[in-house]
């Protein structure tokens, strides 16, 4: 009997394969299966080869769902973040994923549209009902206001780049031990003052970076020019650069990040202020381009691997034990010297007297 077009269209389902399946094509017990696929030792590893050729042959993939169930794990890492434009989110977030591979997680990324409380608060709904152990949030600390945002139940948490010490487990590097390097290294050249470019009020990194090249200044006797904000783009950079090249007595600038210090470079450039014959520059990051920038960048060094690293570490250690201790760790920074920073022009010379 002719069935006609529908039953040739009607959809074929696939049976699952099961681990009895693969018992039966390998001659072994179920446990047995059970054991190869969830990697435990002590299978003889011809039985191991003939399980695993089993599972080849049948085509059977473990069900991760039931049998995280079942140890009432996922090993899986979530990881909120408001934004992957700036250079230091990217390279963090690529430390956690590679130091959760090693580790045997998986991560989960969970994206914040906009800065605001809702889209935050969205943000750790979602989390909450996604199969995660722990999560680490690259996020400013205003944003993870207790009052505002419910963390999930019984999931631990770690934050990067953040002043929630007192209330969650904080990775970050040292802002203040870098910015203070920065404009200390400038002084040591001769330099009599140093203006800074910073990164966006709300950013905590900035802050720090900020307060820390104002308190240096300070410290040393030093006046303290008037800070020109941006926003860690490089078109930030470029506009603060315009400014800046027509105060005559800016021969030093700490810039708060290398992306704003490559704008900065440019508009110099453009505007005929020589580099560093006439202005000094120093960024913060060393991104992999900024040996490569014209003159090369004299930066401070952030280690966004080790800040990763122990990110994973943190939160791993704290599922292991089941408790977590609020506080920061900090990971150190270097300044690396390029060709970017050298000692202020020497002062004019007019009818014997110096300009």
């Amino acid at each position: 009997m002719d069935e006609g077009p529908a039953a040739e269209q009607a959809p074929h389902r696939v049976k699952r394969v099961s681990m009895a399946d693969v018992a039966r094509l390998a001659g072994v017990s179920s446990q047995t299966v059970s054991r190869v696929s969830n990697g435990h030792a002590g299978v003889v590893p011809d039985t191991r080869e003939q399980v695993l050729e089993a599972m080849r042959e049948l085509g059977y993939r473990p069900n991760s769902a039931a049998r995280a169930l079942k140890r009432g794990e996922f090993r899986t890492i979530g990881v909120v973040l408001f934004t992957l434009s700036t250079t230091g989110n990217v390279r963090t977030l690529e430390a956690i994923a590679s130091s959760a591979a090693e580790e045997g997680y998986a991560i989960t990324l969970l994206p914040v549209a906009a800065p605001t409380h809702d889209e935050v608060r969205g943000a750790f709904t979602r989390l909450g009902e996604l199969a995660v152990d722990a999560f680490i949030v690259i996020m400013e600390v205003h944003l993870l206001d207790a009052a505002t945002v419910a963390l999930p139940p019984g999931v631990q948490v770690a934050v990067a780049d953040s002043n929630a010490g007192d209330r969650y487990s904080v990775v970050d590097t040292d802002q203040a031990g870098g910015a203070g390097t920065a404009v200390r290294h400038l002084l040591d050249l001769g330099h009599r003052t140093v203006w800074h470019l910073a990164g966006p009020e709300e950013s905590f990194a900035a802050q720090r970076r900020a307060d820390t090249w104002r308190a240096a200044l300070t410290d040393a006797g030093r006046p303290v020019p008037p800070m020109i904000r941006g926003d860690w783009s490089a078109d930030s950079g470029y506009r603060a650069g315009l400014r800046l090249a027509e105060e005559p007595g800016c021969t030093a600038v700490f810039a708060a990040n290398d992306q704003m210090a490559l704008g900065l470079l440019s508009a110099l450039h453009e505007k005929g202020r020589a580099v560093p014959e006439e202005v000094s520059v120093v960024g913060f990051d060393d991104i992999p381009e900024a040996g490569s920038f014209l003159p090369p960048l004299t930066t401070v060094h952030q280690d966004f691997a080790e800040v990763g690293r122990r990110l994973v570490q943190g939160v791993l250690r704290q599922l292991r034990t089941e408790s977590a201790e609020p506080g920061t760790t900090l990971v150190p920074t270097r300044l690396v010297e390029r060709a970017s920073t050298a000692p202020p022009p020497a002062p004019r010379q007019r009818s014997g007297k110096a300009v």
